[in-house]
């Protein structure tokens, strides 16, 4: 069997793009498009960039961390790169797909591996009303927002407005209310990973509302629909005994 090919993508960072400068004196690569295998550099930020530029390819990405927080990456090591590719686990993850319409009526799709978020747009608070599989489970919230998580993306966003963290493999979505005002005790919801999820912008003229699926933003929306999109794999690849399920439970007890 021919050796893995492997292919670099960094950061604009310095310190990116000198670890990437260190790694091509190394290692043989290929373009990204050809490759078995492609090394991210830099932090999550990049990590869920490649992810979204190789989706829908079932592509393997191994994250290396040269930014900061680095929750998706691999510590970064020059050294034994094509042992510690060889010996990596995978995780497996799938996207949301945000669905939009807005105030004009234009369609837009989009999909999202963290969360998708709606936010107000101005000094007021959004209201909105949740449908979950067509049936009406919330008539009116009142707040600044509302996202929803999948258990990848449980430790980022959604953990910062209190939502729960999820064990990786839940078949659980976290629907969590940013600063919700009313129902003032709402705290949010457990969701199977199979429901969809719909969403509805009232008074979007005095409260206009967007969307976010990640990086991806649709402003002034009317409706938005959330699924997983379970057609898509995501692969991401760790070193033994640091893959994605052992740093979300180890966040849930604080290191």
């Amino acid at each position: 069997m021919p050796p893995l090919s492997i292919a670099f993508v960094t950061a604009e960072t310095e310190e990116a793009q000198a670890a990437g400068e260190a790694l091509g004196r190394l290692y043989p690569q290929v373009d990204p498009d050809a490759a078995d295998i492609v090394v991210a550099l830099g932090g999550d930020g990049l990590m869920l960039q490649t992810l979204h530029r190789f989706m829908g390819t079932g592509k393997p990405i191994y994250g290396m961390n040269r930014g900061s927080v680095g929750f998706l990456m691999n510590d970064y090591n020059a050294d034994g790169l094509l042992e510690r590719l060889a010996a990596a686990e995978r995780s497996v993850v799938h996207p949301l797909l945000m669905e939009t319409v807005d105030a004009s009526g234009t369609h837009r799709k989009a999909h999202a591996i963290n969360e998708v978020s709606l936010l107000r747009q101005s000094y007021q608070a959004a209201k909105l009303s949740i449908a979950v599989d067509g049936k009406t489970r919330l008539g009116e919230l009142t707040a600044d927002g509302l996202l929803v998580a999948t258990p990848a993306g449980s430790t980022a966003y959604n953990l910062s407005a209190n939502g729960p963290i999820l064990p990786l493999n839940a078949p659980l979505l976290a629907l969590t209310p940013i600063s919700a005002f009313r129902p003032r005790r709402w705290r949010g919801a457990l969701l199977p990973d199979h429901a969809t999820l719909t969403i509805e912008v009232h008074e979007m003229d005095k409260r206009p509302v967007s969307a976010v699926a990640d990086h991806f933003e649709v402003r002034d929306v009317h409706r938005v629909d959330v699924r997983m999109d379970r057609k898509i794999d995501l692969v991401m690849l760790h070193d033994p005994g640091h893959s994605l399920d052992e740093r979300i439970l180890r966040e849930q007890f604080g290191y």
